[in-house]
């Protein structure tokens, strides 16, 4: 009996085990599409920082980047995409179809360099120069934009080479002008919605991200809700009367008027703001006024910028920034002439979507190098997409392990510097936010 039960049960299990064993393990379509992600990241990692070296040699200011357009244009011209070139003056829309039914999803990196003279030593350090408000001025990718546009290149060859395993459309935003068009110009992503890119290409959802000096390659973070603060700029323009410097009592002296205006600005922030609410910040970048060293001029001029996470924040502080420096000018004899005018507004991560979304990071950087961070008040235009669909904008790391995040290179100056090794990160991650938004 003993026997009969090993031969009718138990050998056959034994067999079945065995033949489970080496039976080869089913992958789903959703891990085939994460493996492929991995192994084209790796694999365009050269090509990406390739390019971002060229972008990194060779900046253009804002509304000019018409080298850099083209450059975009030519390494995407052999992937099987349509190109637009020239929206909002020098941007590049590309867009890779299915042709099945899907979502369609908007990917965009910023292209423009700032007026800064390189100091960093690398061998493909910028010399370029060019000409910003009448000065003559140094042109570099002070703030990684030139990583930005490399990644999002990478990710559309890598999405190129996934197409009969996607859905929908993938549109490939190159945005001219995120610092801002120059004096009298329109430019960045208000122009291009402006000039129908959401419309015209049916975006329902954009993600975007930026390269982080301060934080370590091979991580990721964001926030929901506001993570990028509204920043509007002002102008004020103080007039005096003009005396000989030696007899500043027959005048009124519009340079310590400006002066005082000044350290009345910081007061709005540090004495009259809710700062339990949210941060916010008013700097004035630049005073200018005066000829010689003995003669008290008629006029100063002062430019600034605003920061703020809060728009009922925002309101105040316009509302105080004129009361204060008009009624200071007064207090002095002299006038205040106060412009104040509106930019970019507070970038919106869509609660929801980052929710939906977040596993999407993890899988491309892990788990445990992803996190939420509080919010900034550096700005974004990206906030002009977030505003007309729902939108998800994460930081990328860009510095070196090695080096204190005290001691890392800042945004917007001669020094900055971004550690290559995190790109891979940026290129998983834009493509896996593709994939499970399918």
């Amino acid at each position: 009996m003993r026997f009969l039960f090993i031969i009718i049960f138990v050998l056959p299990c034994i067999f079945l085990l065995g033949q489970k064993k080496n039976m080869p393990k089913v992958v789903n379509n959703q891990e085939k599409l994460e493996n492929m992600i991995a192994e084209l990241a790796k694999a365009n990692e050269s090509d990406v920082i390739k390019w971002r070296r060229h972008l990194h040699q060779y900046p253009e200011l804002s509304n000019r980047e018409f080298k850099t357009m083209a450059y975009i244009a030519e390494n995407l011209k052999g992937l099987d995409v349509s190109i637009e070139t020239g929206m909002a003056h020098t941007g590049v829309v590309a867009v890779l179809n299915t042709g099945k039914p899907g979502p369609v999803i908007g990917l965009r990196a910023d292209m423009d360099g700032l007026p800064v003279y390189e100091r960093v030593k690398l061998p493909f350090a910028s010399k370029e120069e060019s000409e910003y408000l009448g000065q003559k001025v140094g042109v570099m990718h002070a703030c990684g934009h030139d990583s930005h546009v490399a990644i999002l290149m990478g990710v559309a060859k890598m999405l190129h080479a996934m197409k009969n395993d996607l859905k929908g459309k993938i549109v490939f935003v190159f945005q001219p002008a995120e610092e801002g068009a120059p004096l009298g110009e329109e430019g960045g992503a208000a122009l291009m919605i402006k000039q129908g890119l959401i419309d015209k290409y049916g975006i329902q959802v954009m993600y975007g991200l930026h390269i982080s000096s301060i934080t370590d390659a091979g991580t990721i973070t964001y926030k929901p809700l506001g993570t990028m603060a509204a920043a509007d700029q002002f102008s004020i323009k103080v007039k005096g009367k003009q005396v000989h410097g030696s007899r500043p009592w027959s005048g009124v002296d519009p340079i310590v008027t400006a002066a005082q205006i000044i350290l009345g600005l910081q007061t709005i922030v540090s004495r009259q703001l809710d700062l339990t609410n949210e941060a916010a910040v008013i700097t004035v970048g630049k005073i200018s006024g005066g000829v010689r060293n003995n003669i008290i001029p008629e006029e100063v001029e002062m430019i600034g910028t605003i920061r703020t996470l809060d728009t009922e924040m925002q309101k105040i502080v316009h509302e105080k920034i004129k009361l204060t420096a008009e009624k200071i000018a007064e207090s002095t004899g002299a006038t205040a002439e106060v412009k104040i005018h509106t930019g970019y507004p507070v970038t919106f991560n869509n609660p929801q979507l980052t929710a939906k979304m977040l596993p999407s990071l993890e899988k491309a950087a892990g788990e445990d190098n992803v996190r939420v961070i509080k919010a900034t008040t550096g700005a974004e235009d990206f906030s002009f997409f977030a505003q007309k669909v729902p939108g998800l904008f994460f930081f990328l790391g860009g510095k070196p392990k090695n080096v204190d995040m005290l001691d890392a290179s800042q945004h917007h100056t001669p020094d900055f510097y971004i550690d290559e090794s995190g790109f891979i990160i940026g290129m998983r991650a834009l493509a896996q936010l593709v994939i499970d938004t399918n």
